[in-house]
């Protein structure tokens, strides 16, 4: 892991072990949500959708989700071309 630091990212509350947070990525670290381990606002941090058309995603859903998560859905699901 060439990115791992030998220090947390976190800067509030988190379930993740003390260890473990010390040999992860940064990325990784910022990609867990921060109910699990707080690293604080980030440009992941948004209340906004980015579908293009109508999705079978609830809109609260949508609202919190990264860009990459809803870009992974099939758009029969959740659209964003």
């Amino acid at each position: 892991m060439s990115d791992s630091t030998s220090r947390s990212h976190a800067t509030g509350d988190s379930i993740v072990p003390q260890k473990l947070q010390e040999v992860l990525p940064a990325g990784v670290e910022k990609a867990v949500p921060n109910a699990i381990h707080d690293t604080g606002p980030s440009d992941k941090t948004r209340e906004t959708s980015h579908a293009t058309d109508k999705s079978a995603v609830p809109e609260p859903v949508q609202q919190v989700a990264p860009k990459g998560l809803e870009e992974s859905l099939p758009d029969k699901v959740h659209p964003t071309n």
